[in-house]
């Protein structure tokens, strides 16, 4: 069974402080629920490793009152900031620890990260986390996978995103052969180019779901998700509007025809 979730890229401008009143992680949490949607990814946002143990209840609280399953989201590779994630993920109820090869300080070479990578990997088995590195443009498909099949430990997978690798010059397809045979967490979001004016090159950005370049349905049988349990995560690359009121409704709108996209691809494939 693959579960459908919303990341916190689903609210990357409602959280914003481009915005008047920036949404709050407890109120992401509603609306998902709002959605009926019982799986939230709590990606890269600021400040959560410091939250204290009660705020950290609170949370998970909320989110079984709400029946929504946690997962969570950082950068980088170096032992203790994961092992801090570990910790939360414990008092959160999350399996899932999605993270990428460089942080803001460190950017290990291939080398170096598997070191990284053999330190922490045990801890993570040991408490039943898989550790998924996703697929962006500053390290090539290739290199990931070179480095994660050094692993067979099924705690170690791709958090697949092709969006993220065209700017590093590789297909979408390529990325997903490269990667689908160790995928354990989808990053859902469609993406196209636009001429910029004057036809003076191009702008690569988000697009509404089923209307870009993704080629959902040749993603979805390479991965297989419903056959291997793989989470699908909302996310958006949506460019800001004309003001703050039409950029929160616009993402809106393409959170609600992305999970709508999603859950008719499944029940065709029922």
């Amino acid at each position: 069974m693959s579960q459908i979730g919303l990341s916190t890229y689903a609210f990357f401008w409602r959280m914003s402080a481009r915005v008047p009143q920036p949404l709050t992680l407890a109120q992401m949490l509603e609306q998902t629920a709002a959605l009926d949607l019982s799986l939230f990814q709590i990606c890269d946002y600021p400040g959560l490793e410091n939250w204290r143990d009660e705020e950290l209840d609170a949370l998970k609280q909320q989110a079984d009152r709400l029946g929504i399953t946690l997962e969570l989201g950082t950068r980088g590779l170096e032992s203790e900031h994961l092992r801090r994630y570990l910790q939360l993920a414990e008092r959160l109820g999350a399996k899932i620890i999605r993270s990428m090869f460089n942080s803001a300080t460190l950017r290990p070479t291939p080398e170096q990260a598997t070191e990284l990578i053999a330190e922490v990997l045990p801890d993570f088995a040991r408490q039943q986390v898989k550790l998924c590195l996703e697929t962006y443009e500053q390290v090539s498909s290739t290199t990931l996978m070179a480095v994660i099949n050094r692993f067979l430990s099924p705690w170690l997978a791709v958090c697949l995103d092709p969006a993220n690798c065209v700017a590093g010059l590789e297909l979408p397809a390529h990325v997903i052969a490269n990667t689908a045979a160790r995928v354990g967490n989808l990053h859902i979001k469609d993406f196209a180019f636009t001429r910029r004016d004057g036809w003076v090159g191009f702008t690569f950005s988000g697009a509404p779901m089923g209307s870009g370049l993704l080629d959902y349905d040749a993603m979805i049988a390479a991965v297989r998700p419903q056959e291997r349990g793989i989470s699908q995560i909302v996310e958006h690359w949506l460019p800001w509007q004309e003001d703050a009121v039409t950029t929160c409704e616009r993402e809106a709108e393409w959170t609600a025809r992305t999970v709508e996209f999603l859950r008719s691809k499944q029940n065709q494939e029922k």
